[in-house]
């Protein structure tokens, strides 16, 4: 399957799904603020929410830098990027509608990457996280993050844990090494699934 088809199939996925999205999900903000908390941000810094969705990250952002801060937010779907205008993120920042792999958005710009839910469905990982390497200053952070850990989502979903998830440490490790990263974090437990790098310098 090419990536133009895989890229295809993600936003279909999503765009089915973009409104209402959020009550499916109505508690997860405590576990965005404490992924939001691990970037590092202060006022006046620059953030970007990659695989933005619905942008329920982005008040959190701007929470984050205040009013002289830098927040955008990046998806591949318009329909999720509607549904975050209908519910009032363009408030907190840019929507974007970009794609992953070629981000529309120029070097070094930004202090802190948050990608909550976004590197296991990336047509090529590799591709991803390099192009968030390349927007990021040398220091500043990137926070892979989904509100729940790998072995409950499994569970919830009935699927088993697979070992070539991209999301499990022997598989990201190395992969993050390759790609401009150095792991700082990494928490894969009940509550969160949670990996923190560094951009190299």
């Amino acid at each position: 399957m090419g990536m133009e088809t895989e890229r295809r199939q993600v936003r279909e996925f999503f765009a089915a799904k973009a409104v209402g999205w959020e009550k499916r999900f109505p508690d997860d903000t405590p576990a965005y603020r404490a992924a939001v908390a691990e970037l590092g941000l202060t006022t006046g810094g620059r953030a970007l929410d990659a695989g933005c969705g619905t942008a329920r990250a982005l008040p959190l952002l701007r929470e984050a830098v205040g009013p002289s801060g830098t927040v955008v937010g990046v998806d591949l779907t318009p329909e999720m990027l509607r549904e975050a205008t209908v519910l009032g993120r363009h408030h907190d920042g840019a929507l974007v509608e970009g794609d992953g792999a070629r981000l529309p958005l120029r070097e070094g710009a930004f202090d802190a990457v948050l990608a909550a839910g976004l590197v296991h469905h990336l047509p090529d990982p590799e591709a991803g996280l390099r192009e968030l390497a390349r927007v990021t200053r040398p220091g500043g952070r990137l926070a892979l993050f989904h509100p729940i850990g790998r072995a409950a989502l499994a569970a919830r979903r009935g699927h088993e844990l697979r070992p070539d998830d991209v999301r499990a440490a022997p598989q990201l490790v190395p992969l993050l090494t390759r790609t401009g990263w150095e792991l700082s974090l990494y928490d894969d437990g009940e509550e969160r699934y949670l990996a923190v790098a560094v951009r190299r310098r």
